[in-house]
């Protein structure tokens, strides 16, 4: 049963050739023999996932059901879940459990999705890695030694060893798509405003995205339609009609104007990942597609406007967990500044620290000028090339990242190096533009991805032209040797 996409598994479903609760049953039991080796998940829920399961399997049987009704599903960890512990990877948080259900799994458990549990994570979603949760890495099922991506990297590890139908993650500045890209899987950051935020533990406000990850760009827009659309309770959210992104997955790409923008195939970029985005390009062509040579000509400012804006919003939003109104309280605290003190060094880890305090020192007085508002004025000029691009072309392609999984523990003590690792996929935040990322190719062992980033809203068509690539070929549909 593992074997089958979600698209397929919705099929059996409805055809009642299996039931939600032998499907649930058959990834709980996966979830035990597979999961001690990769540690993605941090919370497992079978008592919950089984009464799920028993509902939707009752909506099969009545005729009320939608195409994710009965559907396994596994969410990164900082969507609140009500009545299940939402730990965002940290022991600041080790204990929350959230009164209230976020937007984005409140509907699918409206759809009559299951929730197996809650995936690893970097803590707070600040990592390429899933190596800084306080839970232990996450490994790549592909190779057991290195990582799977981040900061979604338990959501990635959990799809591409088949212990889910698919997963949820969010995108600050490429945590869908590079994990998605190092784990053979299909990731879509769609544009800023389309998913809900609401009851997403917050990392950088004006960055956050949450999105699809699955085997198939298929199963990403049957994933995507219960996810868009309108919320009230979220202020950045966009008021717009939901397209139905499966309908145009067969559209022909006949006509399609492709950017391969001339930065992103510098210096640095691994050559096995390179002689695979150039095989894709010419797959793209066989299929009808135009290719031509585009520039982002402010793309290399990308990494450093990006770690001043993300880490800023970060010392803002994080400023609530201080033992006192949020989050892990220090024992014993000799007095009030001894609790706020002990109480947030003992809760946060290393990176969220060290994030928090560029952050604070980027938006104090007297550097506020200097670095935060230089770095708003370089994404608006990283927005523009975009926008300047798109209308020469309809999408760029290019790679998720430089080169193929790194190994644990690789780039840990230097984490310029690992910043680097977003080097491909932080200009789409920046912009707020959509991207797609999806299997290319595989170098000694170990998957290689590449993107396709469009114009706001454009997710139909990205999800259209990734389906339309993965019917000529089968990077997709490889399944790492022993799940």
């Amino acid at each position: 049963m593992h074997e089958k996409t979600l698209a397929q598994l919705s099929q059996a479903l409805h055809s009642k050739t299996i039931s939600s609760v032998e499907l649930t049953e058959h990834y709980l039991k996966r979830i035990e023999q597979f999961d001690g080796a990769l540690n993605s998940f941090i919370t497992v829920a079978p008592e919950l996932a089984l009464t799920q399961a028993k509902a939707a399997d009752q909506r099969l049987a009545d005729g009320t059901a939608t195409a994710l009704t009965g559907i396994p599903l596994a969410h990164k960890d900082l969507f609140c879940t009500q009545g299940l512990r939402t730990s965002c990877g940290s022991k600041m948080l080790d204990n929350f459990v959230a009164p209230y259900e976020s937007t984005v799994t409140a509907r699918f458990i409206e759809a009559g999705a299951v929730t197996l549990g809650k995936t690893n994570m970097d803590e707070f979603a600040m990592g390429s890695s899933t190596e800084s949760s306080f839970y232990g890495p996450t490994r790549n099922p592909w190779n057991t030694e290195h990582v799977p991506g981040g900061s979604s990297g338990g959501s990635a590890a959990a799809v591409a060893a088949r212990l889910c139908a698919a997963a949820t993650g969010t995108d600050t500045g490429g945590s869908i798509r590079q994990p998605a890209g190092f784990t053979a899987l299909t990731g879509l950051k769609p544009t800023y405003g389309r998913v809900s935020r609401w009851g997403m533990i917050a990392y950088a406000s004006s960055l956050d995205q949450g999105g699809p990850m699955a085997r198939t760009a298929e199963d990403c827009a049957l994933m995507m339609q219960v996810m868009a659309g309108f919320d009230s309770q979220d202020s950045t959210s966009v008021d717009q009609p939901v397209a139905d992104y499966s309908a145009g997955l067969n559209d022909s790409l006949k006509g399609l104007r492709i950017g391969l923008p001339k930065e992103y195939f510098a210096s640095g970029l691994d050559a096995a990942t390179a002689d695979a985005i150039q095989a894709a390009v010419k797959q793209f062509q066989a299929l009808g597609a135009e290719v031509k040579e585009i520039s982002l000509p402010n793309a290399g400012l990308a990494i450093p406007a990006y770690y001043v804006i993300a880490p800023a919003e970060a010392s803002s939003n994080l400023s609530r967990f201080d033992g006192v109104r949020f989050g892990y309280r220090c024992e014993h605290p000799a007095d009030l500044t001894d609790l706020y003190k002990r109480s947030r060094g003992e809760g946060f880890g290393a990176e969220v620290k060290r994030r928090i305090m560029v952050g604070a020192y980027a938006l104090s007085a007297g550097y506020y000028d200097a670095y935060y508002l230089q770095a708003q004025k370089i994404r608006r000029l990283i927005k523009n090339d975009f926008m300047a691009a798109y209308e020469q072309v309809d999408v760029i392609l290019c790679p998720t990242s430089p080169t193929p999984a790194f190994k644990i523990g690789e780039k840990i003590d230097d984490p310029v190096s690992l910043y680097l690792t977003d080097i491909y996929t932080i200009t789409a935040n920046l912009a707020g533009v959509p991207g797609i990322a999806l299997p290319a190719g595989f170098a000694n062992g170990l998957p290689l991805g590449m993107q396709l980033l469009g114009p706001y809203f454009s997710e139909a068509r990205l999800l259209n032209i990734a389906h339309q690539y993965q019917q000529v070929t089968d990077w997709h549909s490889r399944t790492p040797a022993g799940y």
